[in-house]
């Protein structure tokens, strides 16, 4: 399932990725305090999936190929895979470098925690966290395709190679390792997704009887708050969503991903702008928001009205 921005500013909502404005690493967004920590972390180079553009070695200098001396030296089968390597159908070429020790293997939406190191076929190293000494952490449907499929393969305490192909990597995009990308990964650990919440029984329609402000936004309190003060349009709130359009499709979910969204409200959709400040902490809302207040006329955003449940955590500031 695709995710979407809320819109920020100019650009419009949150991350495919969720909630939030161009959001940190692997393109996730509605970050936990903890989950930005993570992407700052590993922000330097290492959206494996969407946004690693930096290249660590030196241009003037042949990189090093199998140099059991370099624990960051290009494997000596960089180049292509070798013959034992097992391919799937969509080309994506993989060899287990080690066993692990798990039983299970990740959803496309669970969350797992990897270290890994990334070479172009010529042998240049352009990310690791292994590296840096920071594990990265992500949902495995927010990273580029060859991860998402191959991490599926694996099992906890596995380290496999894989030789992804650029229709499984980066496509061609200007500023990212171009060409069939290798990668050694190991899987530290991972954590199933959360089951998705129900789609409301009237998310067709706001019904009759529920309020409406004069912009046409309509929505209904489903659990009373204990706050007192209502955020303000520049406040930065946190809270938890899910988002559905009219005919009962998900398309966003900090619920979903464990991890709640914080954003200033004067930063998102204008809708969510508006609502958010008839709520209170500890609040639940379901809003019904017209297009003219989400994202019509954007290309690759949600059409029409689109509905939110709302849970206010906590007004930041």
């Amino acid at each position: 399932m695709m995710r979407f921005k809320l819109g920020i500013a100019n650009s419009s909502v949150v991350s495919a990725a969720g909630l939030l404005a161009a959001t940190a690493l692997f393109g996730f967004a509605g970050c936990t305090k903890k989950d930005k920590a993570n992407a700052d972390e590993n922000a330097s180079s290492a959206e494996v999936g969407k946004k690693t553009d930096t290249v660590n070695t030196d241009s003037n200098t042949p990189p090093a190929t199998g140099d059991s001396n370099d624990a960051f030296a290009a494997p000596a089968d960089v180049a292509a895979p070798p013959a034992d390597a097992q391919t799937t159908a969509s080309g994506l070429a993989s060899k287990v470098l080690q066993a692990g020790t798990g039983e299970g293997h990740p959803a496309a939406k669970d969350k797992v925690t990897v270290h890994y190191t990334g070479w172009t076929t010529d042998g240049k190293m352009f990310d690791s966290s292994a590296k840096r000494g920071q594990p990265a952490t992500f949902p495995l449907n927010h990273v580029i395709a060859g991860w998402t499929e191959g991490l599926q393969l694996m099992v906890v305490g596995e380290k496999r190679r894989f030789w992804i192909p650029e229709a499984l990597a980066y496509q061609g995009q200007p500023g990212r390792p171009a060409g069939m990308l290798v990668f050694d990964v190991e899987l530290l650990s991972m954590e199933a997704a959360p089951e998705p919440p129900a789609v409301p029984e009237d998310v067709a329609a706001a019904p009759a009887g529920t309020s409406k402000t004069s912009s046409g936004l309509a929505w209904r309190v489903l659990q009373a708050g204990k706050g007192k003060v209502h955020p303000k349009e520049t406040s930065r709130v946190e809270v938890h969503y899910s988002g559905w359009t009219t005919d009962g499709q998900m398309f966003d979910s900090s619920v979903t991903r464990g991890q709640p969204a914080v954003f200033p409200l004067n930063r998102v959709i204008p809708g969510w702008t508006e609502g958010l400040q008839l709520m209170v902490e500890g609040e639940k809302t379901r809003f019904w928001i017209p297009g003219n207040l989400a994202y019509d006329g954007q290309p690759g955003r949600p059409q029409g009205v689109l509905v939110f449940d709302v849970e206010l955590l906590k007004i930041l500031d």
